[in-house]
C-alpha cells in the first residue's frame, strides 16, 4: 500500500505567556514599552536615519532585562517557553545551552511594516505581543521557495502544512517561537492603533 510521509517539518510554537508562569501585567508592559521608546533618543535617531516606519530598540537597547525590572520577569518566562520548544525540536546541544542574546521593543504605527527577513546569527527567534490591533498578522514563508523553480502555485484550499505562506494573527499575551532561519515578515498595520511587540533571539553557547 502506498504511503505519503511529511519530511523535514518546520515547527512553530504558540502559547500564552501565562501558560508557564505569571506573566507581567499587560498594561504595565505596554506603558513600559512606550516610556522606553519616548526616552530612547538613540533608537529614535536610528529609526529616522534608516526610514524605519515606527520605533525599534534593536539598535540601541537590545538587553532590556538588564535595564528594566519588568523585562527581567518577562525573560524568566520566555526562558521556560524556549526550553519547551527546544525539547520539542530534539536538538543535541552537545553540553552547551540555548541562551537569550538579545531582546528589543517594536512599535509600528498605522502603515508600519517589517519586510521579509530572517535572523541569521541565532538559533531560536520569537515575539511576544503587547498591543495587537485588529487585523495584525505575521507571515511565514515556506523555506523551500528558492528551490521551487518550476513548481505550480498551491491551491487556495491547500492544507495549512502545504501552503507557501502562513499568516498568524496573534493575541495580546501570545508568544510565538520559530527557528531563526525561517523567513517571516510583519504585515502592514492598517489600524490607527499602534502595534507593540517584544522580539528576541536565543543563541547556542
Amino acid at each position: 500500500m502506498s504511503k505519503i510521509a511529511s519530511l523535514f517539518v518546520t515547527r512553530l510554537y504558540r502559547a500564552q505567556l501565562s501558560e508557564l508562569g505569571t506573566a507581567p501585567d499587560a498594561e504595565e508592559l505596554e506603558r513600559s514599552c512606550i516610556s522606553i521608546a519616548e526616552g530612547d533618543e538613540g533608537g529614535q535617531r536610528w529609526c529616522e536615519e534608516n526610514n524605519y516606519p515606527g520605533y525599534t530598540s534593536y539598535s540601541s537597547l537590545d538587553n532590556l532585562g538588564y535595564w528594566f525590572p519588568i523585562f527581567v520577569d518577562l525573560v524568566e518566562l520566555l526562558d521556560k517557553h524556549v526550553a519547551a520548544f527546544i525539547e520539542d525540536l530534539q536538538f543535541d546541544l552537545g553540553g552547551k545551552k540555548i541562551k537569550l542574546d538579545s531582546i528589543w521593543i517594536n512599535i509600528l504605527p498605522q502603515g508600519g511594516i517589517h519586510t521579509s527577513h530572517l535572523h541569521p546569527h541565532s538559533v531560536i527567534s520569537g515575539t511576544t505581543y503587547v498591543a495587537v490591533p485588529k487585523g495584525s498578522a505575521i507571515k511565514f514563508e515556506d523555506p523551500r521557495h528558492t528551490m521551487m523553480m518550476a513548481s505550480p502555485m498551491r491551491s487556495a484550499q491547500a492544507r495549512e502544512e502545504m501552503r507557501s505562506f502562513i499568516y498568524i494573527e496573534p493575541k495580546v499575551g501570545d508568544v510565538l517561537l520559530w527557528e531563526s532561519w525561517l523567513r517571516h515578515e510583519v504585515v502592514m498595520n492598517m489600524s490607527e492603533e499602534e502595534r507593540i511587540s517584544v522580539s528576541f533571539n536565543y543563541g547556542w553557547e
